[in-house]
């Protein structure tokens, strides 16, 4: 623990005129351009929201953040230990509602573990279940978000799309807190994984009530408000969290206003299209050009298209996820004040005792004449002797509390910090490349649409291009035509001359 939070008990934290008004300080990412200089200005760069990032580290173009199924990885690329594969969406019809299941396979080579793969079924709510208990089990570590139960509002709740698209969020979910060095060994991700239907829902009946977890949200949201000393490293953290996830929020909506305005534009060029097809059949000299510009409009439509469900999918979801990501790391920094809230409580409680104490023992005995327990006819030595043995039976329970809440929050504030080191390594890395992506699906779009427009000018200026061979025949015959006319007409000129 550090010296701000005092580890004796004798005294009150020091809290002076600086320490009530910290300096603020710029929360630094501390994976980052990171460099070989191991000077700690090399190791950290400052993380301003309004800042480009610079790095020289190059990004794979071609691979998709949303494949990126297996969550966090090791520095080292080390195989994984553990494995999941969420996949086979199966609906079911019940009386009252109709829900799915998905098949859960995993494939692990830890000792813990009987077999080597497992293979079971669970719904939504199953998933759910299992983040709350690692929520409750875990409180000071980041658990990951779970997609949204109504995320995919422009697909249908059963539509293969959605249900793809739901599988693949809740594999990457599974496969994050698989690679996570302490949620990974959890019972109850154990029992996920691997017990059958029956004893899985046996188990999940000693799960913690409602009632209970609001409580305890409740009870954090109140602890936050009464700590009276929060360190500069977790204000800067909270700050940074909160311009983050607003600078998220505004590209989110940006995205589904570009998305937007793509989709009409889209139904412009579908009507669009069919125009030119139905030009072209009242125009003989015209059919080819008319043809081509019907094909060029045909492939805009469908190359456009193709970049609205590659935002939705490689884009939106990802970037979502993300701003899920910054409400859960703000649950967790609440949950860090109340841990340090509850020591602070403690020890001004130990202090107020110890003051009571000193008062007890600094006081006469003349003083304790007029006590209650001298009123009912009590020793006044042996009043004064009881409320001392009171009291410092009092300072030593709360030395103990206070101990072991000082434990606690330094426990906490070591879990906070190692997984939020874990998650800017993560989260530096996937926007990157989320962005790159997203970049290139457009320069592909667009590359396509150009390719499309350059043949269709060459075939409208007459370049390169090759007649269909009924329209050379017509064009002949045009010609001998012509020329028969011509010769008839030179014929009849020659004839009234002579």
């Amino acid at each position: 623990m550090s010296d701000d939070l005092q580890e004796d008990g004798q005294t009150e934290p020091r809290r002076n005129k600086t320490m009530s008004k910290p300096e603020k300080q710029k929360f630094r990412d501390p994976l980052m351009n990171t460099t070989a200089d191991d000077s700690d200005e090399a190791e950290l760069e400052s993380l301003d929201l309004d800042a480009s990032g610079k790095s020289e580290v190059s990004v794979s173009r071609s691979s998709s953040l949303i494949a990126n199924l297996s969550g966090y990885e090791d520095d080292e690329g080390e195989p994984h230990d553990m494995t999941i594969i969420v996949d086979d969406p199966e609906k079911h019809s019940g009386t009252m509602d109709s829900y799915v299941t998905f098949r859960v396979t995993l494939k692990t080579t830890r000792v813990e573990f009987e077999n080597n793969e497992y293979e079971v079924r669970r719904r939504y709510n199953d998933f759910l279940w299992l983040r709350q208990k690692l929520e409750e089990t875990y409180p000071t570590h980041l658990v990951p978000p779970m997609p949204e139960k109504h995320s995919l509002r422009r697909l249908e709740r059963f539509s293969p799309e959605f249900l793809r698209m739901r599988s693949l969020a809740l594999q990457k979910f599974l496969n994050r807190v698989a690679d996570h060095p302490v949620q990974s060994f959890d019972k109850n991700f154990h029992v996920f994984l691997t017990a059958k239907a029956w004893e899985f829902q046996a188990h999940k009946k000693q799960s913690t009530g409602l009632l209970s977890r609001v409580g305890e949200s409740i009870h954090n949201m109140s602890t936050s408000y009464m700590l009276k000393y929060r360190k500069p490293e977790f204000a800067a953290m909270q700050d940074y969290m909160l311009a983050f996830a607003e600078k998220l929020g505004s590209v989110e909506r940006i995205t589904q206003r570009i998305v937007k305005e793509q989709t009409e534009f889209h139904v412009d060029l579908q009507e669009w299209g069919p125009i030119y097809t139905l030009w072209a059949n009242s125009e003989d000299q015209l059919v080819s050009p008319l043809h081509s510009m019907a094909k060029a409009v045909e492939v805009s439509a469908n190359s456009l298209k193709e970049l609205i469900d590659g935002t939705y999918d490689n884009f939106s979801q990802p970037l979502r996820e993300y701003i899920l990501y910054a409400e859960s790391i703000k649950t967790v920094l609440r949950r860090r004040d109340a841990i340090q809230s509850e020591y602070e409580q403690t020890l001004d409680e130990l202090n107020k005792r110890k003051e009571e104490k000193e008062q007890v023992v600094n006081l006469k005995i003349s003083d304790q004449t007029y006590s209650l327990g001298a009123f009912l006819g009590k020793d006044p030595d042996e009043v004064k002797q009881n409320k001392q043995d009171k009291l410092e039976q009092m300072v030593k329970d709360l030395t103990l509390q206070m101990e072991t809440q000082n434990d606690r929050t330094a426990v906490a504030d070591s879990d906070l910090r190692a997984d939020m080191e874990r998650w800017h390594k993560n989260k530096h890395r996937d926007l990157r490349e989320l962005f790159v992506e997203w970049a290139d699906r457009n320069i592909h779009r667009y590359e396509k649409c150009l390719k499309s427009w350059e043949e269709t000018i060459k075939l409208i200026q007459g370049k390169d291009v090759v007649l269909p061979t009924c329209d050379k025949v017509k064009d002949s015959d045009k010609e001998v035509s012509l020329e028969k006319a011509e010769s008839t007409e030179t014929d009849r000129t020659e004839s009234d001359l002579s």
